[in-house]
């Protein structure tokens, strides 16, 4: 019975959540100049510091859609959950959800990010950050510009993967936007190619 009950508090705390988050996604996105282009947000990611409310969200999740991926990355449990009915951020349909096992202690637990594809082919950290340029001439200067905005560069991949999927992550305080050449569907579907 705990376990539904924290799931239950849980989830309601991330409906809660989500109008906040969204919107704080959405003005985040209009700061880096990325409103006006033609986008796709492809999932969005939780994180949560409880072995226990991770597996209770996995179980949660699984009523709303279907596993489509249980990856281990860095170490660690990440599941792609793919909706029967897509999350909603101003104009974007997300159809998949991200649930990776806690790693480390997060200061906020709940909605972290959203993944956004670009156009382009990007397979290095420098074709991204090339497309990425052409894409939006002015981030560059407007990141130069804002001490408040973090930037990192990774290249996370699954031990199956093998689509190189570079991603630079733009960070104000608890939101974060990640974006990269592949989706997350064109990232399992090369685990299928192996």
């Amino acid at each position: 019975m705990r376990h539904q009950e924290l799931n239950s508090a849980f989830t309601q705390a991330l409906n809660k959540q989500w109008p906040s988050f969204s919107q704080a996604v959405l003005n985040f996105t209009q700061e880096l100049g990325l409103q006006d282009f033609t986008l796709d947000c492809d999932h969005v990611a939780l994180r949560v510091n409880e072995l226990d409310i991770a597996q209770d969200l996995l179980v949660y999740w699984q009523t709303q859609g279907k596993v489509i991926s249980d990856n281990v990355i860095n170490g660690r449990p990440i599941y792609i959950i793919a909706l029967d009915t897509p999350l909603q951020i101003g104009e974007w349909l997300i159809s998949c959800v991200e649930l990776p096992f806690p790693s480390k202690k997060y200061q906020q637990q709940g909605w972290e990010h959203i993944e956004v594809v670009i156009p382009g082919e990007a397979t290095t950290m420098e074709q991204l950050e090339a497309d990425l340029a052409l894409f939006n001439p002015q981030l560059a200067a407007l990141v130069e510009s804002d001490s408040t905005i973090k930037i990192k560069r990774s290249s996370p991949q699954g031990e199956k993967e093998r689509l190189p999927n570079p991603t630079i992550a733009f960070k104000r305080d608890d939101i974060c936007i990640k974006i990269h050449s592949a989706s997350i569907r064109a990232v399992l579907a090369s685990e299928a190619n192996d």
